[in-house]
């Protein structure tokens, strides 16, 4: 009997397992590149460009948590496996989070439906309100507009 209650009580996929919490970001942000379908390089290269600047990972290390986070982004069954690592930091950094989700979400260049919901969806989750939401996105439109 307490063989079947732990075995319902143990985690069943990688994404389920307790995981530093950039790496939780890390595959958030992965699955906003993936929301639309299409995963291309441009925004792979975002999501590095975010873990070297934010958590100042060489590029090594960032490489290795991308990869880590790609594998978890495709096994996961919901963003909430990877928001319950994030929900725990401060607002203002869970609010850098949905910049640099809109930042991934900008950077092929394309914008769908699909990718303002998920934003949202994570937002909520994060317990970021509407009008913090809102300001991520200016920040992250101006980075993405002063860049090109």
């Amino acid at each position: 009997m307490m063989d079947r209650i732990r075995k319902l009580l143990t985690p069943k996929t990688p994404a389920e397992q307790p995981m530093p919490a950039e790496t939780a970001i890390a595959a958030l942000l992965v699955e906003a590149a993936l929301v639309d379908g299409v995963y291309v390089n441009i925004e792979s290269d975002m999501i590095a460009e975010i873990l070297l600047e934010v958590f100042h990972f060489d590029a090594a290390k960032a490489d290795a948590v991308l990869a880590e986070a790609e594998t978890l982004a495709e096994e996961a069954v919901g963003s909430h496996q990877f928001t319950r690592h994030t929900k725990k930091l401060p607002l203002a950094e869970r609010v850098k989070v949905i910049e640099a989700i809109y930042r991934v979400v900008f950077a092929d260049g394309e914008h769908s439906e699909l990718e303002d919901a998920y934003v949202r969806h994570v937002a909520g989750l994060l317990h970021v309100d509407d009008v913090l939401r809102a300001q991520a996105r200016r920040a992250a439109e101006a980075r993405s507009s002063g860049a090109g």
